[in-house]
């Protein structure tokens, strides 16, 4: 009978640096059987896991079978692949317990009712407020708790550890601490799904608190708000980065500074990660070393130092996970034997993923695992190699460790956003030596403020100043050019640029092929980047609206930021739909918004869905047609999305955008299309440029709007023209929106026809350039150093004057 392997390497058949993959092998397949399992329910979990036991027994009783004893390659190997299937044994049944929880039928029952409850809840992590929104509100609060007991309308009573998503806007819940208890009223909704939440509870009114939390999450309270106030006499962005560097606390952090990061591949600086630990703990193991503490007493030190560090920055999911990867990767540098740190990554990740499988579907989960990997795999050999050609050892390592780190989590980062930087990694490498200096500065400041408040500001200015670098590193390397190259996003680009990589760094092994791919990474750059600098393509730089071309309809968009932007009407067509937002690169809908609900502004509705998450809908108050409604609400309803009615003065703010709906300023009966007159005009301000979005308003709505505002109100840069162009316009109304851009979103050879000649002839004679989807395609308007803009089709068009 043959014997199981040791952890060495079998037989010389493989080098003794080789590390030990059945750990790594086990991890992988936990976590992605857990990632899969939040998509199934429990009992398609748990016939996975029977199914890999069986298949796990019967590879096990094949190798142990062997006469003789199997050979070194297929002990090795044989191993591995056990070793796999009982990952996903493991990773299915842990997952499958929790989806228990997750669909109880109790709690599910009283989700389908949306029925109204009062929940008693434990604090699992920081409440997070939702960046934009309506403007004169208070902002929405993401809270995530753990359910002790749900109250149901009929007195039913359900006791279960489930998770539930709080949305709450009363600026009671803000203050809230992990581990607090407490009660709250609301309406329960189906969460998204995808992970283990049970439930979400659109809470109505402050939490009545039970008790306090404990003393590690006030002690960790009150350092974070010492930190906060240290950093308040400072500038905003530096200032605002700066807790978000410590503590993971961007409350403060400027929208543009975060869009910012975004584009350089920076943003995992605004989160508590792996590389926090590191730094702190290594400075505290520098210290120690420079006052020749021996390893216990340095083994020591760091064990205090990592406890402390958890506790300022709070011991949530999402910080212990942070921690086990700084440890990990610290360990193996500090032992010099990184690839003997791999079993222990493998071992960390399998365990952190049974013991909470919604780690497996968290994306800062993914980018620890695989910044940790890349340090502990790629960065050792990588600045070895620059060693030996000459390279200093200090630039070997800064040069070394942010590329490996960027390389591997380029696929995750590339499936969520969309695009390649090419700014990243010399953005990171700009930003290493800022880095560890301001951690260290703001632990320093958080540490002493509840003693020392004069002391921590002095300390919080000293940190200022490399936030400062980093916040300059982060605003120049966004306004780059072709600075982020599109990609396919979803898990189809992910997977792709994985196995691109995997290929290029097997590939490069061979010196012949190394020199090859570094003359054709030389020859892509040199001809592609001049290339999207003279003319950048699609969607053109520097955009404020666009129109797009879908046919008989509207779908126009406003960008917020990076990937993102509102969406105003969604055409006939959802192919359509879709098809605009990809060409704009457009992955995260903020806003949708329905000016009415005929079917050639809704019936793509589906296609701004596909793909894509959008946050809200916003659509008119006049409820027909009913068609158009009914497909609106049922969409939004499929994805989770909430449905606002807006009255006149509704005000919205995201990023660059801040919109506000002008009109209808009364309900508008008796008129020759009252669903049509009824329509949500917005008037939007982009980048400074003003943008006038008319529905399909026509003469009764328009002569209202003109009666009720003053004109000076409704003047605008680009005027999105009503009603495809139709005939049906008040003179006066365009004559007082006096736009430099006209967008006539109208299908070519409609029926109605539309645009009419004379408005269009009455819009140029008044300055305006008219630009026509049914002729010229997608069509944008776009402000540059030289002013408004206009581009159709990726074809720039001219500088406009007035």
């Amino acid at each position: 009978m043959a014997e199981p392997p040791s952890t060495g390497p079998v037989d010389g058949a493989v080098g003794a640096d080789v590390p030990d993959l059945r750990l790594a092998g086990l991890a992988a397949a936990a976590w992605l059987t857990a990632l899969a399992g939040l998509h199934l329910d429990a009992r398609r979990a748990l016939l996975v896991a029977a199914v890999a036991a069986g298949l796990a027994g019967a590879a096990a009783l094949c190798m142990l079978g062997f006469a003789g004893g199997p050979g070194p390659v297929v002990r090795r190997y044989g191993w591995i692949a056990v070793a796999v299937l009982i990952g996903v044994v493991c990773g299915g049944v842990a997952t499958s317990a929790r989806l228990v929880v997750r669909d109880a039928a109790p709690l599910r029952a009283l989700v389908d009712e949306r029925a109204r409850v009062t929940a008693e809840v434990v604090v699992r992590d920081d409440p997070r407020a939702v960046r934009g929104g309506i403007v004169g509100r208070p902002p929405t609060l993401l809270v995530r708790t753990r359910l002790v007991t749900l109250a149901g309308p009929a007195g039913q009573r359900i006791t279960a550890p489930a998770r539930v998503l709080v949305l709450a806007n009363d600026p009671a819940w803000r203050g809230l601490l992990p581990g607090q208890r407490l009660t709250a009223e609301g309406r329960l909704a189906a969460p998204r799904g995808g992970d283990l939440t049970g439930a979400v509870l659109m809470a109505v009114g402050s939490p009545v608190l039970l008790g306090a939390p404990s003393g590690l999450q006030r002690a960790a309270g009150r350092l974070r708000a010492g930190l906060q106030q240290a950093c308040t006499p400072l500038p905003d962005d530096p200032g605002g980065l700066l807790p978000g560097l410590v503590v993971g606390d961007t409350s403060r952090l400027p929208d543009a500074v975060e869009e910012d990061f975004r584009a350089t591949g920076m943003t995992h600086l605004n989160a508590v990660s792996g590389s926090n630990v590191a730094i702190v703990v290594g400075a505290v193991l520098l210290l120690a070393r420079w006052a020749r503490a021996g390893p216990a007493v340095a083994a020591g030190l760091c064990g205090v130092a990592l406890v402390g560090f958890v506790i300022l920055v709070r011991p949530s999911p999402s910080v212990v996970r942070a921690a086990t990867m700084g440890a990990i990767g610290l360990a193996a540098l500090a032992a010099g034997r990184p690839r003997a740190a791999v079993p222990a990554l493998a071992a960390a990740v399998a365990a952190l993923v049974l013991v909470d499988p919604d780690l497996a579907g968290d994306a800062g989960f993914a980018l620890s695992v695989l910044a940790t990997g890349g340090l502990l795999l790629l960065a050792p050999g990588w600045r070895d190699g620059l060693r030996r050609r000459g390279v200093p050892p200090g630039a070997a390592e800064a040069l070394a460790v942010p590329a490996a780190a960027q390389l591997a989590c380029s696929p995750v980062i590339a499936g969520l956003t969309g695009t390649v930087s090419l700014v990243a990694v010399p953005a990171n490498l700009l930003a290493v030596p800022a880095i560890a200096p301001a951690t260290v500065l703001g632990v320093v400041a958080a540490t002493v403020s509840p003693v020392w408040p004069a002391g921590a500001e002095v300390v919080a200015w000293l940190a200022h100043w490399p936030a400062w670098w980093l916040v300059l590193v982060a605003r120049y390397g966004a306004r780059l050019p072709a600075g982020n190259l599109p990609w396919p996003g979803g898990v189809s680009g992910a997977l792709l640029l994985a196995a691109l990589t995997v290929a290029l760094l097997v590939a490069v092994r061979r010196p012949v092929v190394r020199r090859l791919v570094a003359v054709c990474t030389v020859a892509v750059v040199l001809g592609t980047v001049p290339v999207r600098v003279i003319a950048p393509g699609w969607p053109p730089t520097g955009w404020v609206v666009t129109a797009c071309a879908v046919g008989q309809g509207d779908t126009v968009l406003l960008p917020v930021a990076a990937g993102r932007a509102v969406v105003v009407d969604a055409g006939p067509d959802p192919a359509a739909a879709d098809a605009c937002l990809r060409r704009l690169g457009v992955r995260r809908v903020p806003l949708l918004v329905v000016s009415h609900f005929h079917v050639d502004h809704t019936g793509g509705v589906a296609g701004v869905f596909r793909g894509r998450r959008v946050d809200a809908v916003l659509t008119p108050q006049w409820p027909e047609p009913a068609v158009g409604r009914g497909l609106v609400h049922t969409t939004a309803a499929a994805h989770g999305t909430p449905v606002t009615d807006a009255p006149a003065g509704w005000r919205y703010r995201a990023g660059a955008v801040d919109l506000v709906v002008i009109g209808p300023p009364y309900p508008m009966r008796g008129t020759r299309s009252d669903p049509n007159n009824n329509s949500l005009v917005l008037l939007a301000t982009v980048a400074g440029v003003r943008i006038l979005l008319t529905g399909d308003a026509e003469t009764e709505e328009q002569q209202a709007l003109r009666e009720h505002l003053p004109l000076p109100a409704l003047r605008a840069d680009v005027l999105k023209i009503p009603h495809h162009g139709s005939a049906y316009q008040d003179p006066a109304f365009l004559d007082a929106v006096r736009p430099t851009v006209a967008l006539v979103p109208v299908g070519a050879g409609n029926t109605y026809g539309h645009p009419n000649e004379a408005v269009l002839a009455r819009l140029a004679r008044g300055g305006a350039r008219v630009l026509r989807t049914d002729i010229e395609g997608d069509v944008a308007a776009v402000r540059g150093p030289s002013g408004l803009a206009v581009v159709s089709g990726g074809v720039d068009q001219g500088r406009l004057k007035r």
